[in-house]
């Protein structure tokens, strides 16, 4: 159709707007984490592979919502999530809808797209290479 296909003229805003909006989600993982910001369950005293992913997500989502570094950032933030999910989530059952992996999975994945596609629009990384 005539419509969808002027839609793809958007792609790189929509991939900019998707990379923004998973980034701000991300950051609230790991500031809840570090901060107890917004207040959770995931707040205390953080070590070894907390702390390490509280860190990762705190200043990866930062850097992914400027979009800066964006590829090496996502690839490293869709291993985190990927191990995330392994170590925390599948042990408890194998389903994601019964094991609370969802957003793991979902996390994962954007980043894994990121990696391939880039930064999209409204990113520091366009500005770095012009």
């Amino acid at each position: 159709m005539k419509l969808f296909e002027s839609l793809a003229g958007f792609q790189p805003q929509a991939l900019g707007v998707l990379r923004i909006m998973t980034a701000l989600q991300f950051i609230e993982h790991g500031s809840q984490k570090l901060f107890n910001f917004p207040v959770g369950e995931h707040a205390g005293t953080l070590t070894g592979l907390m702390l390490a992913a509280a860190i990762l997500e705190f200043v990866g989502g930062i850097l992914l919502a400027l979009g800066l570094l964006t590829r090496p950032v996502a690839f490293l933030l869709c291993g985190e999530m990927a191990v995330a999910y392994f170590m925390a989530h599948y042990p408890r059952d194998f389903f994601p809808v019964n094991n609370g992996g969802d957003a793991a999975i979902s996390f994962c994945f954007i980043f894994l797209y990121l990696v391939f596609a880039g930064a999209g629009a409204f990113a520091l990384d366009n500005r770095r290479s012009a």
